[in-house]
């Protein structure tokens, strides 16, 4: 396909001349007197670039490539001006003009501006495409990875989401449940119908009966009128339950009731309403413990565990960091700042060695302190002070793998165990500082503590 070039200028001589220059170059020339019927034209047809005059009657040049740069970003725009009016082709270059040249010109000099406008457009070009299948192959609905626990999870997801069973999700908070929950939303068949999400543990208790399933006018005090609950509002779609194990055990009666019935009554109401609702459910607690301790019932967990979704602390996925930290990086930058960002080689370090126990969260507070700091460059300075106290633990570098090779998992897990207990003998058996001598929180220690079953149930 040949490239396409648009002359604009309002000598007729000179739109004539630059198409013969051109046409002989191969390329595909089209002209235009005004700058009013360039726009036009551009509407009409796609154009590689632009080669505009500066100073034409009615709109002029410089007006023409701001709407240019709009329009089309990627149309690189080269401005041709008399030697007088210079000043104007720096403004207009300070716009996003390539290149400008002056009045007269060799034959030559323009072909090879030519040239590298559109080379460097090109690359440009090129640029995008490839950060778009980064990004592309690196996410999945939103959540961004491509360490094997993600590519395993991704895998998942898409497998539970054609089915209509229910989906427990676990992980340390920060880990992006309520993500996976809306990605198997969004593959499945229900994807055209409302997501609806609540935190259990957010909700006063008096209130959560009625925010779930709703409540009749006059039913309790402050009841002024007829509400839908949240079944009602996720109609035909999904409801997801964050911290599932905070919801009191009257209220787990009853949405087990509703999960077997598939119908529910609102407060106060006697009349029984169906829910064609698919519930999906979250927790970083330890629900089996709570089945243990009598504060979950055991005929609901098995209910919202038929399939169980495991979300990796970002401690277990460390080669998704510098994924996250660019995605993060776009996300709080605005206008020029965009794609400028660079994180130097000590920066990198320390965040790639950082346990971060508040997990993706955590991370992302320290990318927005950081290009609040400096918007530019991301540096140690620019770090929040926990993480450059290192917390790794001094271990033996004297290892050696045999030559019938080693399980790296149990290997890991044994030591992790032997971490735990150690920090609970020396804060005495107190949890949360044992947790914090760890460098994590207090809820983070307890799910690892269970998962090795050293979890007594005490503070």
């Amino acid at each position: 396909m040949k490239v396409r070039i648009l002359v604009v200028d309002d000598e007729l001589s000179m739109r004539e001349f630059l198409s013969i220059l051109l046409e002989r170059e191969g390329y595909e020339v089209s002209i235009t007197g005004s700058a009013e019927e360039a726009l036009r034209m551009m509407d009409a047809s796609l154009y590689d670039l632009v080669l505009s005059d500066v100073n034409m009657p009615g709109l002029s040049g410089i007006e023409l490539l701001s709407r240019i740069k709009e329009k089309s970003p990627e149309t690189a725009v080269l401005m041709l001006t008399a030697f007088s009016a210079a000043e104007q082709a720096v403004e207009a270059m300070k716009l996003g003009a390539y290149d400008y040249v002056c009045k007269p010109f060799k034959n030559e000099e323009i072909k090879q501006l030519i040239k590298n406008a559109l080379e460097k457009q090109g690359l440009k070009r090129e640029n995008t495409l490839l950060k778009k299948n980064v990004s592309e192959r690196d996410s999945f609905c939103g959540i961004i990875g491509k360490s094997q626990k993600m590519r395993e999870l991704f895998d998942m997801i898409q497998k539970v989401a054609v089915s209509q069973s229910s989906v427990l999700i676990l992980g340390e908070s920060g880990t992006g449940k309520e993500l996976a929950a809306r990605s198997i939303h969004t593959c499945s068949q229900r994807k055209s119908k409302p997501f609806v999400a609540v935190n259990c543990g957010a909700i006063p208790e008096k209130l959560i009966e009625s925010e779930l399933f709703g409540h009749k006018k006059g039913s309790f005090t402050g009841a002024v009128g007829d509400r839908p609950g949240l079944f009602e509002q996720a109609e035909g779609g999904t409801l997801f339950l964050d911290e599932i194990g905070e919801l009191p055990l009257l209220l787990q009666t009853k949405l087990l009731r509703v999960l077997q019935e598939r119908e529910f009554k609102r407060v106060g109401d006697a009349q029984t309403r169906k829910a064609d609702v698919r519930i999906l459910c979250a927790s970083n607690r330890d629900l089996e413990s709570q089945v243990r301790e009598g504060s979950f019932r055991e005929d609901l967990y098995y209910r919202i565990n038929v399939v169980q979704l495991i979300m990796p602390p970002l401690r277990e996925r460390i080669e998704d960091i510098p994924l996250l930290i660019e995605y993060f990086c776009r996300k709080f930058q605005t206008g020029s700042q965009q794609n400028t960002t660079s994180v130097t080689p000590g920066a990198l370090k320390k965040l790639m060695n950082h346990p971060f126990p508040g997990n993706i969260r955590e991370l992302e507070n320290c990318i927005e302190r950081s290009l609040i700091i400096d918007a530019l460059v991301i540096s140690e300075s620019s770090l929040p002070q926990q993480l450059l106290v290192s917390k790794m633990p001094c271990l033996t570098s004297d290892c050696d793998i045999p030559e019938t090779g080693i399980m790296l998992e149990p290997l890991l897990e044994e030591l992790e165990k032997k971490y735990l207990l150690k920090a609970l003998e020396k804060t005495n058996g107190a949890k949360k500082k044992a947790g914090e001598l760890l460098g994590m929180s207090f809820r983070s220690f307890r799910y690892r503590l269970a998962k090795f079953g050293l979890d007594s149930g005490d503070e």
